[in-house]
């Protein structure tokens, strides 16, 4: 429900207004780059460089960049090749040998007839085991009514969904969410309008996945996801996948410079390219924030990777451009690591910045990606905007830059506590008196309190659709605050994101069949097919063995499995699924009961 305040009907992942642009370029110092900058990374300043790094050439073609220099303060002189994007828009040196850890390096390269260069400090890395290292507990067992089963699909086992509140027609495409603990197996989920499973690929044990959509690949309709181990400390490492509408492996996105993806976010661009987030263990001076001086620190990072060549392209991180005692979190030992920034979003902007989201410093930063400096925040210890009545965030997650000069945010507030309830905020800027204001909040009925993840979802007819993250729930939600469509996963059931997208799939496999004998002349055909998005009808097809088959029956369709009854003698069984036109789609293999 909304609590009486305007809505802001801003989409998501759209530009903000060229007054705002022409603010950032203010903030910045100066006018926006122009075309010709180059961005060399690691960015000027950085003090926890990978020895692994790869020195990125961002904003020249490969051709014109020459005479590069890696020098470090105690490895020397280092060679390597330069290997360039796929983009056309820079090339990666790749060192022969890696940097040594503490030292600081200086880069120098020629563009053109122009100098460039860099200078950085590479990290100290650190160890930490956990409780079991960076690697998730196995999936939890659950009492039958919190799995789906399917006599066709056996394997599948995705949790149960229960759907509270479904105003027909409401949702318009199909619901995207990765169901990562509770009942069930886990892997990427797509749902129907009414909540009925469409597709489930489970993946294997111990494996978890996260922020499962739709995005634009190669100008096709992609399903992306992340999927692979979660540490103890609340950070993942693993890969970014991405599928066809056959749901076939296209391509997958790898994080550089000795780091694997982070489960927070990938965000492809029209150029094929993917910001994705990961993070490193370093040995930091943690003193000023009641630390040790010799401390682990958990320590975030941006990059901007070519899908094609899996090159590193842009490399951001916060350490050294945010105060440690910004967070509101505390070192808890010498030997836990410190997760003091928490980055869980990134939303791209105008004039190559993006948004920033930092859980545990409650704030925002827009961030220009060719200088790595923060332009202006929002929220936390030091905004740049007075923050107005209820803007105030708290461990929140997914913020957006949406149209209007408005940011949405999902604002746990919980972790420890500090609100009575999770919710939606949209936050409006005002760049004339440099003041935030609350125009629009969600809540849910049952006043929700997450503690971890959620997102917010803009639709184009006004709506927006809610993950409500750990507390296990998806909503939409009407202009006017009522509630469309309400569903949780039961029990222990969570999903980090939940969206809704226009989908359109025709698996690659072909349909599942099923037979029970349930009397002499009498069996149950049970026809599912994974994925499926335009079966309208099955036909079955029944004969004494597959040579001799003849059709018996046909049926609408009836969620993700139908159940058949047939009277026949024989023993050998296929179906056909047919589109509302009464068009062949596929047939299923054949089998015997």
């Amino acid at each position: 429900m909304r609590n009486g305040l305007p809505r802001s009907r801003g989409r998501a992942r759209v530009p903000v207004c060229a007054a705002v642009a022409a603010t950032l370029a203010l903030l910045a110092g100066g006018a926006s780059a122009s075309a010709a900058t180059v961005t060399v990374s690691p960015l000027p300043g950085t003090q926890d460089a990978s020895t692994k790094t790869q020195i990125s050439f961002l904003g020249a073609p490969a051709g014109s960049i020459s005479k590069v220099t890696v020098v470090g303060q105690r490895s020397g002189v280092h060679r390597g090749r330069l290997e360039a994007y796929s983009t056309g828009t820079g090339a990666s040196f790749l060192l022969h040998a890696p940097l040594d850890q503490g030292e600081r390096v200086r880069v120098t390269a020629t563009v053109g007839r122009d100098h460039v260069g860099t200078q950085f400090t590479v990290a100290r890395w650190a160890r930490y085991q956990g409780e079991s290292g960076p690697t998730a507990a196995a999936p939890r067992t659950s009492a039958a009514p919190t799995v789906q089963s399917f006599v066709s699909a056996p394997r599948l086992q995705p949790p149960s969904v229960d759907v509270t509140t479904d105003a027909k027609g409401a949702i318009t495409g199909d619901i995207f969410v990765a169901p990562d603990n509770g009942g069930g197996r886990y892997g990427p989920m797509i749902l129907g309008p009414q909540g009925q499973l469409v597709w489930f690929d489970p993946l294997p044990a111990h494996t978890r996945p996260m922020d499962f959509r739709v995005e634009q690949y190669q100008g096709q309709p992609d399903l992306v996801w992340w999927q692979g181990l979660i540490a103890d400390i609340g950070v993942g490492y693993g890969v970014d996948e991405i599928y066809n509408s056959r749901y076939q492996k296209v391509a997958h996105v790898q994080a550089g410079n000795g780091y694997e993806a982070d489960l927070h976010e990938i965000d492809i661009t029209p150029q094929g390219t993917a910001f994705i987030t990961a993070y490193s263990l370093v040995h930091a001076d943690l003193s000023a924030a009641g630390g040790s001086r010799d401390g682990t620190l958990l320590e975030p990072v941006v990059q901007e990777i070519d899908i094609k060549t899996g090159l590193v392209m842009l490399q951001w991180d916060p350490l050294g451009r945010v105060l440690l005692t910004d967070a509101y979190t505390h070192p808890l030992s010498p030997g836990r690591p410190w997760d003091w920034f928490h980055l869980n979003s990134i939303s791209l902007g105008p004039g190559n910045t993006a948004l920033l989201d930092s859980r545990n410093t409650w704030a925002a930063y827009d961030v220009s990606l060719s200088s790595g400096q923060i332009l202006w925040r929002v929220g936390g210890k030091h905004s740049t905007f007075k923050m107005g009545p209820g803007t105030e965030m708290a461990y929140q997650h997914d913020a957006e830059l949406q149209a209007g000069n408005t940011i949405s945010v999902f604002d746990d507030g919980d972790y420890p506590p500090v609100h009575r309830q999770s919710r939606v905020i949209r936050l409006q800027i005002n760049w004339h008196t440099l003041t935030v204001n609350l125009v629009d909040q969600i809540v849910h009925t049952n006043a929700l309190l997450s503690p971890s993840q959620g997102n917010d979802q803009p639709l184009a007819n006004g709506d927006s659709f809610v993950g409500w993250g750990q507390a296990g729930y998806f909503s939409e939600f009407s202009p006017t605050g009522a509630t469309l469509f309400d569903a949780h996963f039961p029990g222990a059931g969570q999903s980090y994101r939940a969206y809704v997208f226009p989908w359109s799939g025709t698996p690659a496999s072909p349909p599942a069949v099923a037979a029970k004998e349930t009397g002499r002349t009498t069996d149950t055909i049970y026809a599912s097919w994974n994925g499926a998005t335009s079966v309208a009808g099955w036909r079955v097809f029944a004969g004494p063995d597959s040579a001799h088959l003849a059709q018996v029956a046909q049926v609408p369709a009836t969620g993700f499995q139908t159940t058949i009854p047939i009277s026949t003698t024989g023993r050998a069984f296929l179906v056909q699924a047919v589109n509302a036109a009464g068009a062949v789609l596929r047939t299923s293999r054949t089998t015997t009961d």
